[in-house]
């Protein structure tokens, strides 16, 4: 029964489609008209409101953060149950039809509620490959590898095999961006 309701619980929060909910209140759109057609915050901030796309980044980490660290002290042998819940629910929305946005977002958060080190180093890393490459799809990409590597190389740390899982889901939901890069169609990401 525990373990059902931290899957449920997790899975809920992290369906919660913010970059959707904002666009619609505030810009009287629906951003999956608009880009790429996705609820996450990179395609929120094409709509040119700088305000919205960043409010969107913040609650979709925030919705990973707050069920995760809960788990985390309240029932820690769960923890990585209730972080693959949230992403699932970000990436797969029942309310959406299970079509959301990327998940790095809400990776970040998780990243952050395990370890504030693997939150910084994913952060550090993005942010140095975005500024020198503008793709934010390849930063993520990166970076979520970043995570798993950088484990395994460090003894002090363990369940590498949850973030090699998360590195593969990150790729899988950047398939198409993956693609784009592949054929030097991406689009560069203004983050401000």
């Amino acid at each position: 029964m525990e373990l059902i309701l931290v899957i449920s619980i997790s899975y809920l929060m992290g369906s919660i489609p913010f970059g959707l909910i904002l666009t619609k209140i505030f810009l009287k759109k629906d951003i999956r008209e608009i880009g790429s057609g996705n609820i996450g915050a990179t395609n929120v901030l094409r709509t040119g409101n700088k305000t919205i796309g960043y409010l969107t980044l913040v609650l979709d980490v925030l919705k990973a953060i707050m069920p995760v660290i809960y788990i985390k002290f309240q029932i820690p042998e769960l923890v990585y149950v209730s972080s693959l819940s949230v992403f699932i629910g970000h990436v797969f929305p029942v309310w959406l039809k299970f079509i959301g946005g990327k998940g790095v977002a809400t990776y970040v958060g998780i990243l952050f509620s395990i370890n504030y080190i693997f939150g910084a180093l994913f952060v550090f890393s993005w942010l140095i490959i975005f500024f020198i490459s503008k793709y934010s799809s390849l930063g993520s990409i990166l970076s979520a590898l970043l995570i798993p590597i950088f484990i395994f190389l460090n003894s002090n740390y363990e369940n590498e095999y949850f973030f090699i899982i998360m590195f593969v889901l990150i790729l899988y939901t950047h398939r198409e961006n993956v693609k784009r890069l592949i054929n030097k169609e991406e689009s560069k990401t203004k983050i401000y």
